[in-house]
């Protein structure tokens, strides 16, 4: 659910208690224009204490559930990984390099680019992905990867 589905969850609910704008805005101890930017889906941000209190006041509940895995991130993974070079690292490749942490001298320049360009959403879902199938740890992928990052001294955030 995103933040306009849950304006419209909002709006709805308000209507249905008879409640205004004004009031909920009241209420709830937000800007009446709070309310109806995110009643609208025009809200770019609320802070996630305000929204639960609002949806709590509305007595709406978020259920938070895991997306399905998609499958196959590996082997997304693998061919966005080898898109800017004239050899690919197989999805076996790739498994076997998160699963012992060594690299193959042909693979760096693909690891590196999993590293620093891959979404981080996609490795997340590798890492899932490797770790119940092979029913490893997802920490001990995680630390493969974290140490390549270092080792190629990667300027991504996600890594310092």
């Amino acid at each position: 659910m995103n933040i306009a589905e849950i304006g419209q969850k909002v709006a709805q609910q308000r209507v249905a208690l008879g409640i205004s704008q004004e009031r909920l805005a009241k209420l709830s101890d937000l800007s009446r224009s709070t309310i109806h930017h995110l009643e609208h889906g025009t809200l770019h941000e609320i802070g996630a204490a305000k929204l639960f209190k609002l949806l709590s006041l509305l007595d709406i509940q978020l259920k938070t559930e895991s997306e399905v895995t998609k499958p196959h991130a590996l082997e997304m993974a693998s061919r966005s990984a080898s898109v800017s070079y004239k050899t690919t690292i197989s999805p076996q490749e790739l498994e076997e390099s998160l699963i012992t942490g060594k690299i193959e001298p042909r693979t760096i320049s693909h690891l590196a680019t999993l590293i620093d360009e891959l979404p981080l959403s996609l490795i997340v879902l590798v890492v899932k992905e490797i770790s119940q199938r092979h029913k490893i740890p997802p920490k001990k992928i995680w630390s493969h990867i974290y140490s390549w990052a270092n080792q190629f001294k990667s300027p991504r955030l996600a890594w310092q």
